[in-house]
């Protein structure tokens, strides 16, 4: 879907938590200049070594970057790759939380003439600003669509609720679904034969797609992409405290956004 229509780790929870020796030897290896660096034995047996300032627990539990998005928005299918580069590059202090933008409410309604032609100019454009993005325009003749990506938005809430790591699953197998094998995620029945693909437990997920508890995750997560300002995806937002910083994005460098993530961070 076009931008102007509009990618999970959750944010450790508050208090002082008790430092991790493994996640605390990471930090301090990675930890570079000013006198600033310490070894790891060091800190340990010196309660009063100093962190730097950026790895501070505190700091470490404020960072999020917020990647606001939908499984249906073909701009984040396009921007999908340079993502995946972005967050294997973050700092081990940055939490990554997914946001389910949502781009269509749920519809029976069939997509007119028009807007079939509209997402179909789309995908091109994505194709020529984006190379190496691939569609299966088949979709257009073989699935009967809708205007409708809730269902999708849904789908990956259910895959959350058995196993969290099957959120992201969940959204590349819709990605693939739609945009490569031309099959529609606007369907429950796809969506299910999805779950059953990821090695989900089908009669579950099929209870939960459309569950009033679902409904109100979604419902949660749009609150959210309104708080976070994010008016088209994908969107990101990195935040520190009461501080939220919009990341202007690049579909093709993800140094760039790292960058600009870096600096956010910094003036934190």
């Amino acid at each position: 879907m076009a931008p102007a229509a509009a990618g999970s780790v959750p944010a450790i929870g508050c208090g002082r938590p008790t430092a991790n020796p493994v996640a605390l030897r990471r930090v301090l290896t990675a930890a570079t200049g000013d006198g600033d660096t310490l070894n790891y034995g060091a800190a340990r047996n010196n309660p009063g070594a100093r962190l730097p300032k950026q790895y501070e627990p505190e700091k470490m539990r404020m960072n999020t970057l917020y990647y606001v998005h939908d499984p249906m928005c073909s701009w984040c299918w396009g921007f999908r790759p340079v993502w995946a580069e972005l967050r294997a590059a973050l700092p081990p202090d940055i939490a990554v939380r997914n946001v389910l933008g949502g781009l269509a409410p749920d519809t029976s309604e069939p997509m007119p003439d028009w807007q079939k032609e509209t997402l179909q100019n789309t995908w091109r454009r994505i194709q020529e600003h984006i190379p190496g993005t691939r569609f299966n325009f088949e979709f257009w003749t073989r699935c009967k669509p809708r205007r409708t990506t809730y269902p999708a938005c849904r789908a990956v809430i259910a895959a959350r609720n058995q196993r969290p790591e099957a959120e992201d699953e969940m959204i590349l197998a819709i990605q693939h679904a739609y945009y490569l094998e031309a099959r529609n995620p606007a369907d429950d029945e796809t969506l299910i034969e999805l779950a059953v693909e990821l090695g989900l437990e089908g009669f579950r997920f099929a209870q939960d797609l459309n569950a009033a508890d679902t409904r109100g995750a979604l419902a949660r997560d749009f609150a959210l992409r309104d708080r976070l300002g994010a008016s088209s995806f994908p969107s990101l937002v990195f935040e520190n405290g009461d501080r939220r910083v919009p990341i202007d994005l690049d579909y093709t460098r993800s140094d760039k956004m790292l960058t600009r993530i870096q600096a956010a961070r910094a003036a934190a």
